[in-house]
C-alpha cells in the first residue's frame, strides 16, 4: 500500500510596509493678538522674566517665557483652545535657543518646572479651576503660583507631592511661598516698576534678600560707594579735628612752659 504525503501550503509572507509615524502638526500660531489683561499685568509679568535671570544669572541652561503659547498635544494645537501661562521656566534645558513658543514635542517631552498666572477678575476662575488642572494632571509642574496685581492678598501656590497631586504651599511669617524648583521664595513688594506704583509679586534668596533688578543693583552699589566716601570723609574729618586738638595742646603747653621761664624749644 502506498500512502501519498500531503503539504499543506505556507502562509504567504506578508509585504514589507514602510512606517512612518504621523507627524505633529506645523503649522502652529504663536500670536493671537491678545493683550494681557492691563498694563500692570504686563509689568507684572516683565519684571518676574528680568528677576529670573538675575537670580539665575550663573547658569545658562534654563528659560523663562511670558504670554506664550505652549503646545503639548495634537488635540489641544487643533482645537487652539489654550494659550499658556503668564509666566513659566523650564530648567536644564538649552537656554541659548530663541522660540517663539513652548513646543512640547519639540523639546523631548519637558513642560515647565513653575508656573505663575497672574489673574483677573476674568481669568480667577480659569486660573485656579482648568488650567491648575492642566498644571496638575498634564504638566505635572512642580510649582504653581498665582497672583492678581491689583490685590496684594491674592498671591497662593500649590507644590506637586509623590503621587502628583498640589499640595497648597503654606506661607512663611512674612507672607511669602517658597519655590522648591528655584529655591526663591515669592513674596509681595510695594514700590515702583516702570513708573507705577503698586504691590509687585517679586523673588527674594534664601537668605531672604531682595532679588534686584539691573538698575536697582547698580543704584544700591552706588549708594554703598557713596556711603564709603561719607564714611572715609568722616574718618578724614575725625583725624583732622584730632590733629588740631593736638596742636592746640601742644601750643598751651609751650605757652606755660613760657610762663614758668622755659624754653619749649630746648
Amino acid at each position: 500500500m502506498s500512502t501519498e504525503m500531503t503539504q499543506t501550503p505556507s502562509s504567504p509572507t506578508p509585504p514589507v510596509v514602510d512606517w512612518e509615524p504621523q507627524m505633529p502638526p506645523t503649522d502652529l500660531i504663536f500670536d493671537d493678538g491678545e493683550p494681557l489683561e492691563s498694563n500692570r499685568h504686563r509689568i507684572a509679568m516683565n519684571l518676574l522674566i528680568q528677576l529670573t535671570h538675575q537670580a539665575l544669572a550663573q547658569r545658562e541652561d534654563y528659560f523663562v517665557g511670558g504670554n506664550m503659547f505652549i503646545y503639548y498635544s495634537r488635540t489641544q494645537a487643533r482645537n487652539r483652545d489654550f494659550r499658556g501661562p503668564d509666566f513659566f521656566v523650564v530648567l536644564n534645558v538649552d537656554g541659548s535657543r530663541s522660540r517663539q513658543g513652548w513646543v512640547v514635542w519639540d523639546e523631548e517631552g519637558r513642560y515647565p518646572d513653575v508656573i505663575i498666572e497672574l489673574m483677573s477678575a476674568s481669568t480667577a476662575n480659569a486660573d485656579i479651576g482648568a488650567k491648575k488642572d492642566i498644571y496638575e494632571g498634564t504638566f505635572r509642574t512642580p510649582d504653581y503660583f498665582v497672583f492678581d496685581p491689583f490685590n496684594p492678598d491674592s498671591l497662593q501656590g500649590w507644590r506637586l507631592d509623590a503621587n502628583f497631586r498640589y499640595q497648597p504651599l503654606v506661607p512663611n511669617e512674612s507672607g511669602w511661598l517658597w519655590c522648591e524648583t528655584l529655591g526663591l521664595w515669592l513674596g509681595i513688594w510695594q514700590g515702583t516698576i516702570s513708573r507705577e506704583t503698586a504691590p509687585w509679586l517679586r523673588f527674594y534668596d534664601s537668605e531672604g534678600n531682595l532679588v534686584l533688578l539691573p538698575e536697582e543693583a547698580e543704584r544700591q552699589r552706588a549708594e554703598s560707594e557713596h556711603q564709603r566716601a561719607e564714611t572715609e570723609r568722616q574718618r578724614a574729618e575725625s583725624e583732622r579735628q584730632r590733629a588740631e586738638s593736638e596742636r592746640q595742646r601742644a601750643e598751651r603747653l609751650a605757652a606755660r612752659l613760657r610762663e614758668l621761664g622755659e624754653d619749649p624749644d630746648n
